[in-house]
């Protein structure tokens, strides 16, 4: 386990998930919305975002969490020997967005470039957990799994198994 990607919706618990992994394998850890978007929140250019991202994957080792790009999506599926899928509940990302907003004055979201607005940051979590289902549905947890079947695959669909994945893949 060298290449490790975690994905889900926004306010699921990537970050926090991809921070203790981190810490406990001693792997890199890249946020990609550290590299998508600037500190006011702009994108950045496609072409910057692209090859920052092919940096990342062609590394050895790295732990690399969130969506990007639909292309460097499925570039780092490709690369990743780990996929740590996190599918909770809406209503738990709806709540964890509404927390992340409360919890901003005393703390910086994780991941989050710094200087970002969470206010902006919360709207954007909003609109895109409304897009969401579209996206994340079982038929792509079924083409990830379908698309390599070497690859070790976690789905991670509750609070309790979030808190433990950590544990129970460093177990293995």
């Amino acid at each position: 386990m060298k290449r490790i990607a975690v994905i889900g919706k926004p306010a699921s618990g990537k970050s926090t998930l991809s921070k203790d992994l981190s810490a406990a394998t001693g792997l890199s850890l890249f946020s990609l919305d550290l590299i998508e978007y600037e500190k006011n929140g702009e994108r950045v250019s496609a072409e910057i975002y692209a090859a920052k991202h092919s940096e990342l994957i062609a590394a050895d080792s790295w732990i690399i969490e969130g969506l990007g790009t639909i292309s460097s999506f499925w570039e780092r599926i490709d690369a990743a020997d780990t996929l740590i899928y996190v599918d909770l509940p809406y209503r738990v990302s709806y709540w964890w967005v509404v927390k992340r907003l409360l919890k901003s004055p005393l703390e910086k979201p994780l991941g989050w470039p710094k200087g970002s607005s969470v206010l902006k940051g919360t709207i954007a979590g909003f609109k895109y957990l409304k897009r969401s289902p579209k996206f994340w549905t079982s038929e792509l947890f079924e083409k990830i799994k379908s698309h390599d079947e070497t690859k070790n695959i976690y789905r991670v669909t509750s609070v309790k198994e979030l808190n433990e994945i950590a544990r129970n893949i460093l177990s293995e």
